[in-house]
C-alpha cells in the first residue's frame, strides 16, 4: 500500500497544487496546471479504501459512508496542510488533495492588484471574489484576511467548508469556524454570527438564497462580508446572485445589490513563458456611482463598460489587466488571447485601437 505521507511529501517538494488517488491509476500530481503521471503502483479498490480510512476520523468515515462524498482538511506532520475531497466513482473511492500554503502570501507576492488594499480596509458591504474552480479565490481571500489583521483592529469570524488557511491573531481577533466540526451547518453559522460580535465575517462560497440574505443583513448593520463565487467576470456576479431567488424576489435582490455589494475581483491563472508557473489576470469592479445607477437600472449589460472606463478609480476588464501581463512579458500574446473573453479586441487594444459604444474607433491618446 502507498505511503500517503511518502506521497504528499513528495507531491510538496515538486511544487503540486493538487493529488488525484483513483482505482486502476497509479496516484496523479497536477504541477504547473498538467497533469503528471507518477511511477507509483497502480491501485486496486482495496488501496484507495485504505488510504481513504487512514486520513479521516471516525465521524468523517461514517459521513462518507452515509453520504458517499466528504471535504474536510487533512493536516499531515512535517508536511503541510490539504483540502481534501473523498468521493465514489464507479463504486470505488477516489480522493483528490490539494496542497494549501501555510504561508500567506502579500498581495505583491501573488501579483494582483494594489487596489486590493483599499478594497480590503472597506468598513461595510459585500466583496465577491469570483473565478472558475482553481483560479485563486481562497487564496486571494486569504491575503485580504491577512492584510486586514496587519493594519486594523477588527473581529474577524470565518464560515469555511473547511478552513483551508489558519490565521494567527495580529491586530485583529480571528476565529475560524469550519462547517461539520466547529458548527452543523452554514445556515446556522450564519443565523448565528451576528451575535458573535464580528466587524467582518467571511462567508467561504456564496452557495445559496440563505447565504445572500445572511450577507446583505450583515451589510445593513455595519459589517464587511467577504466571500466567493463561481462566475466567468465581475459583471456575471449580479445574475449569479439573483438566479439563486425565485423571478419574484429578482428586483428586490437587484436593489439590494446596488446598494450592498461594494466590490467583485475576478481572476483567471495563466501561465507564465517558461510553464514554471502561474500569475493571475484580474478584472475589478468597484460599485462608484455609474455602476450603481446601471444596476438600479437594471442596464447590467452596460456594467463592462463602466468597467473599462473607471481606470483611474481602480476598476479594470480582464483584457486591460491581460495587455499589462502581455507588455511586461508575464504571459505570452498565445496565452493572453486564449483567456481572453474578446480575443479580437484584445488584438486591436494592443495596437492602439479602441472602440465606443457604437464600435467607432476612439483616439488611444
Amino acid at each position: 500500500m502507498i505511503n500517503i505521507k511518502e506521497l504528499l511529501k513528495e507531491a510538496v517538494k515538486k511544487g503540486a497544487s493538487d493529488v488525484h488517488i483513483k482505482v486502476k491509476r497509479p496516484p496523479i500530481m497536477r504541477i504547473n496546471r498538467q497533469i503528471v503521471i507518477t511511477g507509483y503502483d497502480v491501485l486496486k479498490p482495496e488501496d484507495t479504501m485504505s488510504i481513504a480510512r487512514s486520513i479521516t476520523t471516525e465521524g468523517q468515515w461514517k459521513k462518507l459512508m452515509d453520504e458517499h462524498e466528504i471535504d474536510f482538511a487533512y493536516s499531515e506532520s512535517e508536511v503541510g496542510r490539504f483540502r481534501t475531497n473523498i468521493f465514489y466513482q464507479r463504486g470505488s473511492i477516489g480522493i483528490v488533495m490539494r496542497h494549501v500554503r501555510t504561508d500567506i502570501l502579500s498581495f505583491e507576492q501573488l501579483g494582483l492588484p494594489g487596489v486590493l488594499e483599499q478594497i480590503s480596509l472597506f468598513q461595510r458591504g459585500i466583496i465577491l471574489v469570483c473565478g472558475a474552480s482553481s483560479s485563486g479565490k481562497s487564496t486571494t481571500l486569504a491575503a485580504m484576511v491577512n492584510y486586514i489583521n496587519s493594519h486594523e483592529r477588527r473581529h474577524i469570524v470565518t464560515l469555511e467548508d473547511p478552513i483551508e488557511y489558519l490565521h494567527a491573531d495580529r491586530e485583529c481577533v480571528i476565529n475560524q469556524r469550519e462547517v461539520g466540526l466547529d458548527t452543523k451547518s452554514f445556515y446556522t453559522a450564519l443565523k448565528n454570527v451576528l451575535r458573535q460580535d464580528p466587524d467582518v465575517i467571511l462567508i467561504g462560497e456564496m452557495r445559496d438564497a440563505d447565504s445572500f440574505t445572511a450577507a446583505v443583513g450583515a451589510s445593513d448593520t455595519g459589517h464587511l462580508v467577504l466571500s466567493t463565487l463561481h462566475t466567468a467576470n465581475a459583471s456575471q456576479a449580479f445574475g449569479r446572485i439573483m438566479d439563486l431567488f425565485p423571478s419574484s424576489e429578482r428586483d428586490q435582490v437587484r436593489q439590494q445589490l446596488a446598494f450592498n455589494l461594494k466590490a467583485v475581483i475576478c481572476q483567471r491563472l495563466i501561465k507564465t513563458p517558461d510553464g514554471s508557473g502561474v500569475v493571475p489576470a484580474v478584472e475589478i469592479l468597484l460599485n462608484n456611482k455609474t455602476v450603481q445607477k446601471l444596476v438600479i437600472q437594471n442596464k447590467l449589460n452596460k456594467i463592462p463598460d463602466a468597467i473599462e472606463i473607471g481606470r483611474d478609480d481602480g476598476m479594470q476588464t480582464f483584457n486591460q489587466s491581460l495587455i499589462d501581463l502581455i507588455k511586461s512579458k508575464k504571459i505570452t500574446l498565445e496565452e493572453g488571447l486564449a483567456k481572453s473573453d474578446s480575443p479580437e479586441m484584445l488584438k486591436m487594444n494592443l495596437q492602439g485601437i479602441y472602440l465606443d459604444e457604437s464600435n467607432r474607433i476612439l483616439d488611444d491618446s
